[in-house]
């Protein structure tokens, strides 16, 4: 639980345009409405209790900046649908795009006080589109030309991880001159291969795969909680629910006291 607070709370390594902000705001969200639903007679429920407030009193804190990203990325996503992503989806003309953009500008007035997350948007937007209006609408007038590079950069990004992964080395740049391939194996045939492989006992493999399992278990839980934290969290407090309120009472102090570590 503490784990899912301080990824919603203090993670800062959010995707553009992600609005992580808003994301962890609404991951907190989830907690508080899971944790206002935990029975009174579970063990520990008062720590429990403690922490709904604390989350709570962030909660509260933080309402009126998180309802003003709401609001921004409102917009932002009514910019993506003027812009029509693929361009060919609707078959709309450079010029009608143009025509649509400067409406939505011009519908579009924050007060720059109370709404600055608006105001920075709309200062940041009024000014690209000035900038680079033309070489943006280039992609509605020419057949398969993509509106950005995104796919072919996670392409390289993609080929790079890989290198890393098998070199050990944080930079690629020594790797270019070898090329992208990696040896993994020296067989001369399928079937030599097949043979090194069958080499490594099956003990082993699954002592290998249960440690792996056991590092990336903090990972894939918070993956899971990125996906729908509501979930997430209403399974965490089922199965301590379950657990302190069966015969078990030393495992689920035992538990508790983990967590708070």
């Amino acid at each position: 639980m503490r784990q899912a607070i301080r990824d919603a709370v203090n993670q800062s390594s959010r995707k553009p345009f992600h609005w992580g902000g808003l994301c962890g705001y609404q991951q907190l969200e989830a907690i508080a409405q899971i944790l206002s639903t935990l029975p009174e007679n579970v063990d520990e429920a008062g720590y429990l209790r403690q922490v709904l407030s604390q989350v709570n009193r962030v909660l509260e804190r933080n309402r009126k900046q998180a309802q003003n990203l709401a609001e921004t990325h409102h917009w932002l996503c009514r910019v993506a649908n003027c812009l029509n992503d693929p361009p060919s989806a609707t078959g709309q003309t450079s010029d009608q795009v143009a025509a649509g953009m400067d409406a939505l500008i011009d519908s579009f007035h924050p007060d720059a006080k109370t709404q600055s997350p608006q105001a920075q948007l709309w200062s940041a937007l009024k000014k690209r589109w000035q900038l680079h209006k033309q070489e943006l609408l280039a992609c509605y007038d020419v057949p398969g030309l993509p509106q950005d590079n995104l796919q072919i950069e996670s392409l390289f990004e993609g080929l790079r991880r890989r290198q890393r992964r098998i070199s050990g080395r944080k930079s690629t740049r020594e790797l270019r001159k070898f090329g992208l391939a990696q040896v993994l194996f020296q067989s001369e045939s399928e079937a030599d291969l097949l043979e090194q492989i069958r080499h490594v006992s099956r003990a082993d493999y699954l002592a290998s795969a249960e440690r792996l399992a056991q590092a990336e278990h903090p990972l894939r839980f918070l993956q899971q909680f990125h996906r729908n934290p509501a979930k997430t969290i209403a399974q965490l407090i089922k199965e301590y629910t379950e657990l302190s309120t069966s015969n078990q009472p030393c495992q689920s102090r035992v538990l508790l006291s983990v967590h708070n570590e």
